[in-house]
């Protein structure tokens, strides 16, 4: 396992311009860890973080022109003015629509059966104007689609501003600030329900907000949730017929129902919490439906009778040794299931139509276009419905939408991403690699290419994240074809932590299995140069959030593994975040990362949090970003280590950090201004794998 950088002299000579770090200027004899960068508001923190931002540009300027040619590829590959689906409700049609030059889109709506009285009512455009950031939380239709409610956040720290407005062209009225994304409308038109949260900004709390005329009332608390492990969510079933509020930590659950049609009655619990079981229910008239992994932890299915929670459980789908239900929607016919193979580590679509005694009518499994690939289902509203909105996309396939009739078998599809350029997908090549890990268990490595240079090594970019049960399957990327045109391959390593062989994969890279995520990683990037896919002198790792865990600690374990990295909004400081409670976050993954009240736990995270274990080694040449207003992974983690490796001066190449004074932890809200910033990380990424000569 060897790599080194492409340039053997000083980076500063080759690509960036002479300018002086700040760290040396901003160093404190007493605080060698750099833990004052925590003080946002102290002036130095600021005055640190744009100094770094200066010397990141300065240093990125004679690769500029490479930046602006990735970014205007890009542009020219994808089709720009976007046509979202159209949905039909009750009463109207929905869609959006983005304008080539926008970076948000308008909403707009028309009569059942009228396109041509179609008439705009959200126009996220003009309301970015006058903001530096905007995201959108959520958009609630009220049931008779006669007001809009929806949150925005202007700042990127996640804190949610509640509006509404009459339907089509009332003006938006400001009802509430500083509550959580989330909105739920109860079916009597009448009431509005949100969540709010405490002070580590945990979604405590759900309340209800009456509404009449555009005028909130009084809002009232419906569920609080006292343990600080715990979140809350709510949603709405197909049905319509009731609300359910979902009370979450990590590895245990717990439902509360209200009927939708009268939300003011208290709201009763479906199953009191057992610790380690996690439950979630859909519904059918006079049935509900609760997947859940008591005694079965790959999820089953059981069905009890609405009038009596407490009945027995009867079972639809056992549990099984080598699938995963991940994810099941009721509708009046049966059920639409989403299960995760995890041999192939593949997901599949499941029907189960179902009589009245809840057997078994139809149960098929739905075709996939090629594996792996990564399908799921779309937005349905309607209970009722009978064809289901499919979205299906691979490493090589653009996303596409299609609709599959349950009657008879046709598939129709919808829309396909527009593709421009000379890279089509038939130009394309991907493949399934399996590493052997240290352990000796295979791990999943997806590997991406142009067809005709397969069968060589190539410089290559290995992606990673496995954290919280979150699965990479393959996903389609426009930016990504401006690096495989250069001749990179991409890669992504499927490590235990994730999700991509199903729940098994999850627990066998979390709490005291957390470094086999780390292993696997170098396990993945050792596997594609034995295949002869990656040349093993240009290899680099890119790892976002905690995904930033992930190539930080490799990185600690195997520096020569990688020619260069780029950590996006990195979680690098794990045990110190863990110590803090008061952070956002830090409660509700104790049971992700462990308690470092707990001893055990403690010696854990500190033998791998990537700060933690920072040693005089030959890192690799390096590019941290970070947001000033993410509350996520604060700005100061990758801050600490930039400041701590830049003082080592072992390292092999620049140390970069560039943080987003505007942004949270997603990064640039608007779409030209993150495919910009894309561009700007490929650039260094391209030249830290060479690539970046041929374009002089």
């Amino acid at each position: 396992m060897k790599a080194q950088p492409p340039h053997s002299t000083s980076p500063t000579e080759n690509v960036g311009g002479q300018v002086r770090s700040p760290v040396a200027r901003f160093r404190r004899a007493d605080d060698p860890q750099w833990h004052w960068l925590e003080d946002r508001d102290a002036p130095q923190v600021t005055a640190f973080l744009e100094a770094a931002n200066r010397e990141s540009k300065s240093w990125m300027a004679p690769l500029e022109d490479l930046v602006e040619r990735l970014y205007q590829g890009h542009l020219s590959r994808r089709e720009l003015a976007v046509h979202g689906l159209r949905t039909a409700l009750d009463h109207f049609t929905y869609w959006s629509e983005t304008a080539a030059e926008a970076d948000y889109p308008v909403w707009w709506r028309h009569p059942n059966g009228c396109p041509g009285e179609a008439i705009p009512f959200l126009d996220l455009q003009a309301r970015a104007s006058e903001h530096r950031f905007l995201e959108l939380g959520d958009m609630a239709l009220s049931p008779d689609e006669s007001w809009l409610a929806w949150t925005e956040d202007t700042s990127g720290d996640e804190r949610f501003t509640l509006y509404i407005k009459s339907l089509p062209d009332g003006e938006p009225r400001l009802l509430l600030d500083e509550i959580g994304p989330e909105l739920t409308w109860a079916e009597d038109n009448l009431t509005l329900l949100f969540t709010r949260y405490d002070a580590t900004q945990r979604p405590d709390s759900i309340w209800r907000l009456p509404v009449r005329e555009g005028i909130a009332g009084k809002a009232s608390l419906v569920l609080r949730e006292e343990d600080p492990e715990f979140w809350l969510g709510l949603g709405k079933t197909r049905s319509r017929q009731w609300l359910v509020l979902e009370s979450a930590s990590k590895d245990t659950s717990e439902c509360h129902l209200l009927p939708a049609h009268a939300p003011d009655e208290p709201p009763r619990c479906f199953r009191p919490r057992e610790k380690g079981v996690e439950y979630g229910l859909e519904h059918r008239p006079g049935a509900f439906y609760v997947v859940h992994n008591r005694e079965a932890p790959h999820f089953r299915l059981d069905w009890v009778h609405e009038t009596d929670t407490d009945d027995t459980w009867r079972t639809l789908i056992s549990h099984r040794d080598d699938h995963t239900l991940e994810d099941v929607e009721a509708f009046s016919w049966g059920l639409a299931l989403t299960e995760r193979d995890h041999h192939e580590a593949q997901v599949r679509i499941r029907i189960v139509e179902l009589d009245a005694d809840h057997e078994h009518v139809r149960d098929e499994r739905l075709a996939l276009p090629e594996s792996p690939c990564s399908v799921m289902l779309g937005d349905m509203p309607h209970f009722d419905e009978r064809r289901l909105l499919l979205r299906e996309e691979s490493f090589v396939m653009p996303v596409r939408w299609l609709e599959h009739d349950l009657d008879n078998g046709e598939r129709r599809v919808l829309k396909t991403q527009p593709l421009h350029g000379n890279l089509q997908p038939g130009d394309l090549r991907c493949e399934r690699v399996w590493a052997r890990a240290h352990d000796g268990e295979r791990i999943p490595v997806s590997v991406v290419m142009r067809a005709d240079l397969s069968g060589r090594p190539l410089p290559t970019l290995l992606y990673g994240y496995g954290a919280y049960g979150e699965v990479l399957d393959p996903w389609f990327s426009v930016a990504r074809l401006e690096l495989i045109d250069r001749g990179m391959a991409f890669a992504v390593a499927h490590v235990r932590g994730g999700g991509d062989r199903g729940e098994p994969w999850y627990l066998a890279g979390k709490l005291e299995h957390k470094e086999n995520s780390f292993r696997d990683f170098l396990a993945a990037r050792d596997a594609l140069v034995e295949g002869g896919f990656s040349n093993g002198e240009r290899i680099a790792a890119y790892g976002a959030s905690a995904g930033g865990l992930l190539v930080g600690a490799s990185l600690n374990l195997a520096p020569e593994a990688f020619c260069a990295a780029v950590l996006d909004v990195p979680f690098v400081d794990v045990l110190r975040t863990m110590e803090n409670p008061d952070l956002p976050l830090t409660t509700a993954e104790y049971t992700e990362w462990g308690n470092p009240d707990e001893p055990d736990a403690r010696r854990r995270i500190h033998a791998y949090s990537p700060l933690d274990n920072l040693s005089p080694q030959a890192y690799p040449t390096l590019f941290l970003q970070g947001s000033w207003h993410d509350s996520r992974v604060p700005y100061w983690e990758p801050a600490k280590l930039y400041a701590r490796l830049t003082e080592m001066e072992t390292a092999r190449g620049p140390i970069l950090l560039r943080t987003d004074m505007a942004a949270g932890h997603g990064g640039a809200s608007g779409r030209f201004k993150a495919w910009h910033d894309n561009a700007r990380q490929d650039a260094f990424i391209l030249w830290a794998l060479g690539l970046a000569e041929r374009e002089a």
